[in-house]
C-alpha cells in the first residue's frame, strides 16, 4: 500500500467511525423543569433536528413540551408523538407549546412529520412524596 491508498482507507474507517457516533451514539439526557404550577417545562429548538433531543419527565405530572422551530425545513413543520396520539403543527420562527400527561413510564420516541427527525421523551415512574 502507498501513501494515498493508506489515507483513504484511514479517512474511511474515520467517517464510518463518525456517521456510527452520530445516529447511534447516546445523546445527552435534559430533564425538564417543574414550574410553580407542577407542569414539568422544557424549551427544545427544532432546527435539523431537535436540541435537546433527549428529554427526561416523571410519569403522573403534565408535560409542556414548547418547540421553537428556528427553520423553514418542510420536514419540520409538524411533530408527532405517536404513543400518545399527538401531532401538531409547527409554524416558522414560532413557539408552539405541546402538553399531556404521561400516566406510564418508558421511552417514547417523538418525530418530524416525514419521520427523518427524531428525538426521545424518557418518562421515569413517578417518586413517592
Amino acid at each position: 500500500m502507498d501513501t494515498t491508498e493508506i489515507v483513504v482507507v484511514v479517512s474511511g474507517i474515520a467517517l464510518v467511525a463518525l456517521v456510527l457516533w452520530y445516529f447511534f451514539g447516546e445523546r445527552e439526557r435534559v430533564a425538564a423543569r417543574v414550574e410553580n404550577d407542577g407542569v414539568q417545562e422544557i424549551d427544545i429548538t427544532v432546527k435539523g433536528g431537535y436540541s435537546p433531543d433527549v428529554v427526561v419527565v416523571r410519569a403522573g405530572a403534565p408535560v409542556r413540551l414548547n418547540f421553537y422551530r428556528d427553520e423553514t425545513a418542510s420536514c419540520s413543520e409538524r411533530v408527532v408523538f405517536g404513543d400518545f396520539r399527538i401531532a401538531r403543527e409547527l409554524p416558522a420562527f414560532e413557539t408552539t407549546p405541546v402538553e399531556f400527561t404521561p400516566e406510564r413510564a418508558g421511552e417514547f420516541t417523538w418525530t418530524c412529520g416525514m419521520n427523518m427527525m427524531r428525538g426521545k421523551l424518557v418518562v421515569e415512574p413517578p417518586t413517592d412524596a
